[in-house]
């Protein structure tokens, strides 16, 4: 089923109506579609190497709306939501989270959680819904999801546009490890910035 979506979500990208098809896959992946825009980010630069800021503002701003559905079903919709994450096979870690988010700090582990789920391959859907679930502040929550979602969606983009079927091919053997990395990096310094603020 995977590879299908997969193959169906590359035919899309070379379609007339692409940008159209990639706000659609970037609203629902953010809220229950396994397939990331990426997917279709990649070879719509490859091919419209001047609409690469186009591209990456559509892919950023329908999946965060795409993050507001998720926390909608997460709050309103509570079964439809652990349907979901059970899908994902998520559903333990996702009560564990729940209490794990009642200490003094569970607002920042929250916080790095959704940044991080944002940048990285993990199930982004997953922590949309989960964010509602626990009533995360809703303000913070499409903060949070524009930057993460903006930060990887621009570097994916940008490296299309300047590396093109090289950075291609990476993609599609590599960009999970890379991202994952990537992210952690990140993390890595936001907390090494708050420490030395702190």
């Amino acid at each position: 089923m995977f590879n299908k979506l997969y193959q169906k979500s590359l035919t899309l990208a070379a379609h007339k109506s692409s940008k159209i098809y990639l706000a659609i896959v970037s609203f629902i992946e953010s809220s229950f579609f396994p397939i990331p825009p990426d997917v279709m980010i990649v070879p719509m630069i490859i091919a419209k190497k001047n609409d690469y800021l186009k591209i990456f503002l559509i892919a950023t701003l329908f999946s965060t709306l795409g993050g507001v559905l998720g926390y909608f079903i997460g709050s309103y919709f509570l079964d439809l939501g652990m349907n979901i994450v059970g899908f994902y096979n998520y559903e333990d870690k996702v009560l564990n989270f729940k209490d794990s988010l009642t200490s003094g700090n569970g607002f920042y582990v929250w916080l790095a959680t959704l940044f991080l789920a944002g940048f990285t391959p993990l199930p982004f859907k997953v922590f949309t819904i989960t964010s509602g679930m626990i009533d995360f502040n809703f303000l913070m929550f499409i903060l949070i999801c524009l930057f993460s979602r903006g930060l990887r969606f621009f570097i994916v983009s940008y490296l299309s546009f300047k590396l093109g079927d090289t950075f291609n091919n990476f993609m599609q053997t590599r960009a999970a490890m890379w991202f994952a990395i990537l992210g952690m990096l990140i993390v890595l310094i936001f907390s090494l910035i708050y420490f030395i603020i702190k």
